[in-house]
């Protein structure tokens, strides 16, 4: 009898962790979806010369800036492929655009 109640408990543990881990995933992509997007005019962001559109980043300015680099393709970009906007390491708190740009720009390995 104390057997099955160890094999009992041992497999309620086991399904309530990965409920628990299920609900911490599902609370996160959440959270990442009502992040309020980066302010272009905040003293950070122009600071890093943040633009939501690349295209826009002012090359005279930022001359470090290549064609083709935008947060997607950044290391500190926080958001899966698909993502429009992510959380970013950079702006804590905000999300950042895909195609946008600023020149904490790092691109992945």
């Amino acid at each position: 009898m104390d057997q099955q109640r160890r094999a009992f408990f041992k497999r309620s543990l086991g399904v309530v962790a990965t409920v628990s881990v299920a609900q911490l995933v599902a609370n996160r992509v959440a959270y990442a979806a009502d992040l309020p997007h980066v302010d272009e005019a905040s003293p950070q962001a122009s600071g890093l010369g943040y633009k939501h559109d690349a295209a826009q980043v002012d090359k005279a300015k930022y001359p470090m800036y290549k064609d083709g680099s935008i947060c997607a393709t950044c290391v500190l970009y926080q958001g899966t492929p698909d993502s429009e906007w992510a959380g970013c390491g950079i702006f804590a708190g905000q999300a950042v655009a895909a195609k946008g740009w600023c020149s904490a720009y790092a691109p992945k390995a």
